[in-house]
């Protein structure tokens, strides 16, 4: 028995030392602080949880938020996503792929340009007259939801009222009538 535990403890070390390193080829992973990427820097990839991204530079990657403001200034060569956040791309600014912004808003200024699609997804879009987007331009307001949340209130609030009611209706039916004076 101490010695299966021995071997085991033996081979679940080798297999440790034995395992390659993960490499992050210049990416910027964050989590609770801010990316800032200057103007005469670059990275691969630039990934921020509970913070924002501020591109002035040049990703090579995709530039990923949540929960957080994307704003790019320079350069992003592949995908912008945002969840729960906004998307602002500056004039002259380019998205060399697509563009996600769930739960946030979409500003693109004179000149950008976003190379594939840009989907907003319940939020709004403000587009300049002269920025390019490639391919697909698909925006659906927030209030596209409102109408089915008002409903689903309205819903629960008559039945919690009508069972109300009928709980009184039943507990009145069972007390004796008139109530006895005491």
């Amino acid at each position: 028995m101490i010695q299966r535990t021995v071997f085991a403890g033996l081979l679940a070390a080798a297999i440790a030392v034995a395992a390659a390193p993960a490499r992050a080829d210049n990416d910027a992973v964050h989590f609770g602080s801010n990316i800032n990427v200057p103007a005469d820097m670059a990275v691969h990839d630039a990934v921020c949880f509970f913070c924002s991204v501020n591109v002035q530079g040049k990703v090579n990657g995709d530039v990923v938020a949540f929960f957080g403001h994307v704003h790019i200034a320079g350069a992003a060569n592949h995908d912008v996503v945002s969840f729960f956040g906004g998307v602002s791309a500056d004039d002259g600014a380019s998205i060399g792929q697509d563009l996600v912004s769930l739960f946030g808003g979409v500003r693109l200024g004179e000149n950008a340009s976003v190379g594939h699609d840009m989907v907003v997804l319940v939020g709004g879009a403000q587009i300049a007259n002269s920025a390019i987007v490639g391919h697909d331009r698909v925006v659906q307001p927030g209030w596209i939801l409102d109408f089915p949340l008002i409903l689903l209130i309205v819903l629960f609030i008559v039945v919690v009222f009508e069972l109300r009611a009928w709980r009184r209706r039943q507990f009145l039916r069972s007390y004796p009538f008139p109530p006895p004076r005491f």
